[in-house]
């Protein structure tokens, strides 16, 4: 897939006002990004969010290329991002008992091991509550109306009137000529646009603690071990072993790690729950076979503060088969549409791109073709997400059972896949050039996958096929390779 060259930055003003009343649920970085990005196309914006403020706490997760295009219309976050991103950043890998299988490099090095260009990655991995941070102060800069304290109960749309709407908990109701569910995994939303997708338990969950650096002090080994590449570059480590998987981020002022686990009990998907280090070193042996984890890693555990680790559960989730409401007035963005596994590296790229999919549509429409613009950009997002939650399968499946012979001979087999057909794409730029073409073969009764007139954001050659959770299971518990499917996915 190639990416047209990139149109000029259009800031905030470039666009005529739209007339589109646009409420959005949710302050996630779906909905941070759908505010941000509506009001630049030209909509009038009301946020609503259930907590007394913008929950800015995590660790860290990996941002696409695909995601960060539209910084050229922000000259704001561009520099605010360019200021929190890791810089000269190296990589090792290791197998989960220690034994060091690559050799530090720095990323660039080996993205060219990859076959990608290091001048342009695919992406980067940052830290949560700095980017949420960022957005957050454009989301303040512009004023952005955010109703605090505001939890949903319910949606609804008046197909006559061409509105549609929420009620809160204290009764309230809120109305908008289209409604963005941005809430996340379990949003009410799912009512109205056709029932809850059913959660299932991978029997995996994920301990994750990011905590400042100064904690390491407590182990001369441990801040030793897990020190900065030539005492100021930060570096990424990954741990791959059977049934299991761990990343090591050290920053100049922040200690990350995450380990991938079999269920204990305390588990939640959640990130307000915590655990201490006890639990963790009574449990990380336990699934990897004869040869237990790495001592340094569990000094590591040792070395990390009172109530900072989280047990993360990690829930399957089936493509949920729509996104919208009957007159596409109530529309599902990230987490509430399509929830991912972390190993996917995709789940916040994609939520980013559907804001700016979404926000693009809907300038382009108007306000007389609201519903057609809402389905078109789920023509665009749909089969493009169905791809890449089943990549992120395929990529779990590859951290948890490294065949360690092979990565000796190929550094690339201990990568997850990142192919360009994810990371090249331009969504904004995508919506311009084929929301026409879409349109008319919405009328025309043309499937998406079939309409030949745009060009796939998904492998190129792939045919859609329906997929589901308890068919991949099965193939895992038999040994056997998840199947992708039809297409180039590299």
């Amino acid at each position: 897939m190639t990416v047209s060259p990139t149109p000029p930055s259009k800031p905030v003003g470039s666009y005529p006002s739209s007339g589109i009343d646009v409420l959005i649920v949710g302050t996630g970085l779906a909905g941070l990004t759908a505010a941000i990005e509506c009001i630049r196309k030209g909509h009038n914006v009301k946020v609503l969010e259930r907590n007394a403020d913008i929950n800015t706490a995590g660790d860290m997760y990996f941002m696409g290329l695909s995601a960060t295009r539209f910084f050229k219309h922000w000259p704001e976050l561009a520099k605010e991002y360019d200021a929190i991103s890791l810089h000269d950043a190296w990589i090792e890998t290791f197998k989960h008992s220690g034994e060091v299988m690559i050799r530090p490099l720095r990323v660039a090095d080996r993205l060219r091991a990859q076959g990608l260009d290091p001048s342009t990655p695919p992406g980067t991995f940052q830290m949560r509550p700095l980017v949420y941070k960022m957005f957050v102060h454009q989301v303040e800069r512009l004023g952005v109306n955010v109703q605090f304290n505001s939890r949903v109960v319910d949606y609804f749309e008046d197909e006559e009137r061409g509105k549609a709407g929420v009620v809160t908990e204290d009764g309230s109701k809120y109305e908008a000529d289209v409604v963005i569910a941005a809430d996340g995994v379990g949003s009410k939303s799912q009512k109205i646009v056709g029932g809850q997708v059913r959660a299932m338990s991978s029997g995996r969950a994920m301990w994750r603690a990011a905590f400042p650096i100064e904690n390491l002090d407590k182990d001369p080994e441990v801040k030793e071990f897990f020190h900065l590449i030539n005492g100021s570059e930060p570096i990424v480590r990954t741990w791959l072993g059977p049934s299991t998987y761990g990343l090591t981020l050290t920053r100049p002022d922040t200690m990350i790690w995450i380990l991938n686990h079999d269920v204990t009990g305390s588990e939640a998907e959640s990130w307000n729950s915590t655990i201490e280090a006890d639990e963790v070193l009574e449990n990380m042996d336990k699934s990897v076979g004869p040869t237990p984890w790495a001592p340094i890693f569990k000094k590591l555990v040792r070395c990390t503060p009172p109530k900072t680790i989280i047990n993360f559960e990690l829930l399957w989730r089936n493509p949920q088969p729509s996104w919208t409401s009957p007159a596409a007035r109530v529309i599902q963005i990230g987490d509430s549409a399509h929830s991912y596994l972390p190993a996917s590296g995709n789940g916040a790229t994609q939520a980013v791109e559907d804001a700016i999919s979404l926000a693009s549509c809907l300038q382009i429409g108007g306000k007389e073709n609201i519903s057609q613009s809402v389905r078109a950009h789920i023509r665009f997002r749909f089969i493009r997400n169905a791809c890449a939650q089943k990549l992120g399968f395929s990529n779990a499946e590859l951290l948890q059972d490294t065949d360690w012979d092979k990565v000796k001979l190929d550094p690339r087999r201990a990568a997850p896949k990142l192919p360009r057909w994810v990371w090249s794409h331009d969504p904004e730029q995508y919506a311009y050039e084929n929301y026409d073409k879409c349109a008319e073969s919405m009328k025309k009764g043309i499937p998406f996958d079939e309409d030949t007139s745009i060009p796939p954001n998904y492998p190129p050659g792939y045919k859609y096929e329906p997929w589901n959770i308890e068919t991949i299971m099965e193939d895992m518990r038999k040994g056997k390779p998840i199947e992708l499917g039809s297409g180039n996915w590299d």
